[in-house]
């Protein structure tokens, strides 16, 4: 018989958080903890949509935290200038549509260019000299520790004493109106700033948190851990598979790759595994990594490579269609690229787990850890690898069943990048306009499925006049569905050609300035 490929197999999410796993329930019933909900995390936890960080209010932290009825003590950053940092694409489409209308003929390219160009040098200005220019000066830690871009090594070693320092003096630079630094700016809102906290790393600031004490409420009551998409997202981001080597673990080194071999991962997972030992939070919650190739920014080309394969021959640019692509001339990745990274999420993914049952199963000190298959998630909501395609859904594959108000969305929500039939959205409606990350709604989701796991550990959610909330808590996804512009009013520029999209990342370079983050 012959030896499948590494990979070919889709690997079955852990259904269970506990992992089949008891873990005795000794906690001092007598203190109740001081912080609620703490997150650590990159992108995803930090509230990033359409290439900025922006409505952090309706991050999947802050929905928790409303559900909770904790919001008005959870602290988060806040990005209010200009549509957030580092570029707001979904902003930049709807100033091209105030001056251009719902299409952009060509004799209208240079009015929406200057337009373009305009808005640019304000975000820029903004950011480098402006208002947003300032760095607050706080000595409290928040309760969201993310930081948009950054994978583990990051994490482990970033503070705000070294963010400083890699600001430098930034440059008006007439062509490349690039927020520089802007990473480190957004982490400058993410980190307490004083002298005396200056050298805290995110899990050194979750540390602090368990440690704070007041009138006998200490600890963190849930914390969540969710890190390791952008030690692969870039394979898709810069259509480039460069496997890590020597300096993937320094932050000087670990530049040049796109994706982390497994064995280096696992060693920087080791050091993670430490640092969220050393934080004194009831629990824990360790989210896995999702398979970076579904999202909507590599677009499938042609055909599967076989029936019953996951993968399309080529993947690139949504706005690339079949009949214009061609290998020889657009950036790309390959069916066996795809898989290779996929295989490397899988191996990251059994890791994460390995931490969490050995947790639970420690005997000496038992934690009361759990799993979040997000990887599991994303599959079962992927369009074109599965929804689509009967023969290539794996025996344990089963739709998401989604919450009822957005099951009521018309069209329905899917996984495809978003568009407008000029006066609604006639496709999408999961992933933002970066194509990676999610819209409101779906960031609700992934709140829902994170307060699935807590009412599991026992958290208790409580209604506005403090009443224990009956199971199931569910979230208030018809708020969330009034917060989202691109599901309610996606720019009606955003055609199902999505030749808006085209030419603003050729002329405006939108996917670098909105996802590329050490500019």
């Amino acid at each position: 018989m012959a030896k499948k490929k590494s990979g070919s197999v889709a690997r079955e999410p852990a259904w269970d958080p506990t992992l089949n796993e008891e873990v005795p329930r000794n906690w001092n019933a007598g203190h109740k903890p001081r912080h609620r909900l703490v997150t650590i995390g990159d992108s995803l936890t930090h509230g990033f949509q359409s290439g900025s960080v922006f409505h952090t209010d309706v991050s999947y932290p802050a929905i928790i935290a409303y559900e909770l009825g904790w919001l008005d003590q959870f602290r988060y950053p806040r990005y209010d200038g200009y549509g957030g940092l580092p570029f707001n694409i979904e902003l930049l489409l709807r100033e091209l549509e105030r001056s251009c209308g719902r299409t952009v003929d060509w004799w209208e390219l240079p009015l929406a260019l200057f337009r373009g160009r305009q808005f640019m040098d304000r975000v820029e200005d903004y950011w480098e000299r402006g208002a947003g220019a300032a760095i607050p000066s706080v000595g409290t830690v928040m309760h969201n520790l993310s930081v948009y871009g950054w994978d583990l090594r990051d994490a482990l070693e970033l503070s705000a004493a070294k963010c400083r320092a890699n600001l430098g003096q930034a440059k008006d630079d007439l062509f490349k109106q690039f927020v520089e630094n802007n990473s480190e700016r957004a982490a400058l809102r993410v980190y307490p700033t004083t002298d005396a906290n200056a050298d805290m790393t995110l899990f050194d600031a979750a540390a602090a948190l368990g440690n704070e004490t007041d009138d006998g409420d200490a600890g963190i009551e849930t914390l969540v851990v969710f890190l390791g998409a952008n030690n692969a997202l870039r394979s898709v981001i810069d259509l480039k598979v460069v496997w890590s080597g020597e300096g993937y673990n320094t932050l000087g080194g670990k530049g040049e790759y796109t994706v982390w071999r497994p064995e280096h991962f696992i060693e920087e997972l080791k050091l993670v595994e430490e640092k969220v030992k050393q934080i004194k939070a009831r629990h824990v919650i360790w989210c896995t990594v999702p398979h970076v190739t579904i999202v909507p920014l590599a677009r499938g080309v042609h055909t599967k490579v076989a029936p019953g394969s996951r993968y399309f021959p080529y993947y690139t640019r949504p706005w690339i269609s079949d009949e214009q692509f061609d290998p020889t001339r657009d950036p790309h990745i390959t069916a066996d690229d795809a898989r290779a990274v996929d295989s490397a999420i899988d191996q990251y993914n059994k890791a994460i787990t390995k931490v969490v049952r050995r947790a639970r199963t420690d005997e000496a000190e038992p934690r009361d850890w759990y799993l979040l298959d997000t990887a599991g998630l994303l599959d079962r909501l992927a369009q074109r690898r599965y929804i689509e395609d009967p023969l290539a859904q794996p025996r344990w594959w089963k739709p998401y069943v989604l919450p009822a108000e957005l099951r009521a969305c018309d069209p329905p929500l899917d996984s495809r990048f978003i568009s407008s039939d000029g006066t609604r959205r006639d496709g999408g409606g999961l992933f933002s306009l970066d194509g990676i990350h999610p819209t409101t709604v779906a960031y609700g989701i992934l709140a829902q499925e994170l307060i699935n796991v807590m009412r599991i550990a026992g958290v208790e959610f409580k209604t506005p006049n403090g009443d224990p909330r009956p199971d199931p808590v569910l979230v208030d996804f018809g708020r969330l569905i009034r917060h989202d512009t691109l599901v309610n009013t996606p720019p009606a520029i955003v055609d199902s050609s999505l030749s808006i999209m085209s030419w603003a990342d050729e002329a405006l370079d939108v996917i670098r300035r909105s996802l590329t983050f050490d500019v």
